[in-house]
């Protein structure tokens, strides 16, 4: 590890004794006693992690993922102390536009597959004309193959300003920065730490926490406005027990996660999945791309790293200084969000509301993803 600006090239290739490993302890998994009719409203339903275990020891192929993201260019470079790892796919087209795209947790960069191809080369996606980009998508520190970190204070600026460097490292002078998740909190701090550079903020999932404890956390808001709030957070009272784990003791549950693979499945599924998917509006996130992430994890032994991120993120829940870097938001059905609070500390010029989809939108809804990201940079390009 160091921090020299050489860029490494890097490529997936898991030992078979892991893989093996883990289908031992799949095998040998010790299941607790069912609750008739317990259904999601404890937690997890058995029978659907059940069914996602069987589907994970016997049916899905770790390998053609592995082919997948290896057919992608791939490196690491160290910044900060940290080796970090990224994809940098770059478009064939002369004019596209540098993105820097950041996941959020429990993913990883494999949830960008998908959209890549159509942001790199629209002409050969059905969309001659469209913004084409260079796609930078970095996994965050303490994720997957930039982690384990190895020291604290890896909270959102410190990344935000590794984005910044890994940009200038790659000979990119004006970027447009994308995320959801975790993602939709780092690249709006990107734009603050790197504003010279950062020509736009595209998010979805739209992490927008109020502080009811602040002297006026309701201000400008409607009585329509404070009601969705309320409710909201009532409802994310009811989820928010892993976030709270992890803001708070994330090395506690970090031991469970490492060592049970169906132990952080279902940890993870807390957000993957919607607590009774026979009701959810959302669309389902696909079994291979939960796995895929889930097997990166267990894999790369950085569940527990990945956790210490919401106790380092602190306050970065309830955005920050307000920035006048020009940004959309891209709002999916379960997405929490009200543009009254994002404009708070972020300077909205596009607002775009989806009735399908889902927090995981590069995942759920791929083309409105990619075609939302394409609107608001053609935007940034007429106003420029």
């Amino acid at each position: 590890m160091s921090d020299s600006e050489d860029i490494h090239p890097f490529r997936i290739d898991i030992p078979q004794a892991d893989l093996d490993e883990l289908h031992r302890r799949l095998d040998a998994t010790w299941w607790p006693d069912d609750l008739p009719g317990a259904g999601w409203d404890y937690g997890v339903d058995a029978d659907h992690l059940r069914d996602l275990v069987r589907y994970w020891r016997h049916d899905f192929d770790w390998r053609a993922q592995e082919r997948r993201l290896n057919a992608l260019p791939q490196f690491t470079t160290g910044i900060d102390g940290q080796d970090i790892h990224f994809l940098h796919v770059r478009s064939p087209e002369p004019d596209a536009i540098p993105l820097v795209m950041t996941h959020g947790w429990p993913s990883t960069v494999a949830d960008f597959l998908d959209v890549i191809g159509p942001l790199t080369d629209p002409r050969a996606h059905g969309a001659e004309g469209a913004p084409a980009f260079h796609v930078v998508a970095p996994s965050v520190p303490g994720f997957a193959f930039t982690g384990p970190t190895r020291e604290r204070g890896w909270n959102l600026s410190r990344i935000a300003r590794a984005w910044a460097e890994l940009m200038r490292r790659l000979g990119y002078d004006r970027y447009v920065a994308q995320g959801g998740d975790f993602g939709s909190m780092l690249s709006p701090e990107l734009g603050r730490v790197d504003r010279e550079h950062v020509m736009g903020v595209h998010v979805n999932a739209l992490v927008m926490a109020v502080d009811w404890q602040s002297e006026d956390p309701t201000a400008g808001l409607t009585e329509e406005e404070i009601a969705r709030m309320s409710a909201w957070d009532a409802e994310w009272a009811e989820r928010s027990g892993y976030a709270t784990v992890h803001s708070t003791r994330p090395h506690t549950i970090g031991y469970a996660l490492t060592d049970s693979p169906v132990g952080m499945l279902a940890w993870n599924l807390e957000w993957f999945v919607d607590y009774d998917p026979t009701k959810s509006a959302l669309v389902p996130v696909d079994r291979d791309a939960i796995l895929t992430d889930a097997t990166i994890f267990w894999l790369t032994r950085t569940s527990a790293s990945a956790a210490r991120l919401y106790k380092e993120a602190g306050d970065g829940f309830y955005g920050g200084e307000r920035t006048d870097v020009p940004t959309a938001v891209a709002v999916f059905p379960g997405d929490i969000t009200l543009r009254a609070v994002a404009e708070r500390s972020n300077n909205v010029v596009r607002w775009t509301e989806y009735d399908r989809g889902g927090h995981f939108a590069s995942l759920q809804a791929p083309d409105l993803l990619v075609d939302d990201i394409r609107a608001f940079t053609a935007d940034l390009r007429g106003a420029g």
